[in-house]
């Protein structure tokens, strides 16, 4: 049996932009990219802290140490510069590898900056 699990979270990160003339998705800095194990393209689910909003779209890689965090496109209706979110991705897997499966959950900082 496979189940869905949390794989990767950014948890409290500050929306530094909204581009509604863009076809879709979310630029994120390279640098929260590695640290939380997410890729280009990959599937994520954003939850909106002030107002409540969730929905999804897919990652487009930013400028490494910008802290950029971008809704681009209809997702840019969803958010306010400065808006709160948490951005999350979930994998598939196995019953018994998700009991010992550890996400990468990271906390960055009010820039949306690693805190080493």
């Amino acid at each position: 049996m496979q189940i869905e699990v949390l794989k990767s979270k950014l948890h409290r990160v500050r929306v530094t932009e909204a581009n509604l003339d863009y076809i879709g998705s979310i630029t994120i800095d390279e640098d929260l990219l590695e640290a939380a194990n997410l890729i280009p393209g990959e599937k994520v689910q954003i939850v909106n802290n002030n107002n409540g909003e969730r929905f999804e779209t897919y990652i487009i890689k930013g400028e490494r140490g910008s802290g950029c965090i971008c809704l681009n496109g209809a997702a840019a209706r969803k958010v306010q510069v400065g808006d709160v979110v948490i951005i999350i991705s979930y994998a598939l897997m196995d019953f018994e590898e998700a009991k010992i499966f550890k996400p990468s959950v990271v906390f960055p900082d009010e820039t949306n900056h690693i805190v080493k």
